[in-house]
C-alpha cells in the first residue's frame, strides 16, 4: 500500500490558517466563507461538501460558540474562534466545543485574553502532529502487514488499515471527550463560588 504516503500528501493535510492570513479588518459573512473556502478546498471529501455556510457560521453565534458578531463584522478573534471550531468538529459534538470554548470566548469578550499567542501554539501544535501523523500512519501500515504476512489479499489489507486507522481515531477522540468533561466539571456553577 505504497498509496498511502500519496494519499496523505493529496489530502492536504497541512493547511492550516495562518495569523498572517486573517486580514486584520472585520469581514463580513460572504467574505469569511471564502476566505474558508479558499483555504480548506483541499480538505474537501468531494466537490460537493462545504467547508462553511451561512448556516454553520448562524449556527455557531446562536449556539455561543463565538462571543457575539457586532454590526454582522467577524473581527480576527471571531475568525480563529471558526477555524479552531472547524478543526475541532470533526471529532467533538457541537456541545463539546462549546465547552471546550466558552472559558476562551469569556475572556477574549472582557479583554483579558489574547487569542494570538494560543492560536500560534495551537499552530506549532498541528505542524508537530502531521510530523508524527506521517510516521504513525506509516508504522500502522507495517503493523497491518506483519498481520496479513502470506495472505496476499490487498483488500483485506486495505480494511484492516481502515479499522486500525479508525480506533486509533476513537481512541484519541475519547480521551478528548474526557478532557471535555473535565473543563464543564471544573466550571463553577452560577452563583456558587
Amino acid at each position: 500500500m505504497e498509496k498511502v504516503n500519496q494519499i496523505i500528501e493529496a489530502l492536504g493535510l497541512e493547511n492550516k490558517l495562518s495569523l498572517e492570513e486573517i486580514p486584520a479588518i472585520d469581514l463580513y459573512m460572504d467574505q469569511v466563507i471564502q476566505l474558508f473556502e479558499n483555504k480548506f478546498t483541499d480538505l474537501k471529501r468531494n466537490e460537493d461538501e462545504k467547508v462553511l455556510t451561512k448556516t454553520m457560521i448562524n449556527n455557531y453565534a446562536k449556539g455561543k460558540l463565538l462571543f457575539p458578531i457586532k454590526n454582522k463584522k467577524y473581527s480576527k478573534e471571531h475568525l480563529i474562534l471558526i477555524s479552531l471550531i472547524y478543526q475541532l468538529k470533526g471529532a467533538l459534538s457541537i456541545n463539546d466545543i462549546k465547552a471546550t470554548l466558552e472559558g476562551v470566548n469569556e475572556k477574549v469578550v472582557i479583554g483579558d485574553y489574547q487569542l494570538d499567542p494560543f492560536y500560534t501554539s495551537y499552530l506549532n501544535l498541528t505542524t508537530k502532529n502531521m510530523e508524527n501523523f506521517k510516521e504513525d500512519v506509516q508504522k500502522r501500515e507495517k503493523d497491518v502487514n506483519e498481520e496479513i504476512k502470506g495472505m496476499d489479499d490487498p483488500h483485506s489489507e486495505k480494511v484492516l488499515l481502515i479499522a486500525s486507522l479508525v480506533h486509533i481515531s476513537n481512541l484519541y477522540r475519547r480521551v478528548a471527550e474526557k478532557l471535555v468533561d473535565e473543563i464543564i466539571e471544573e466550571k463553577p456553577v452560577k452563583g456558587h463560588k
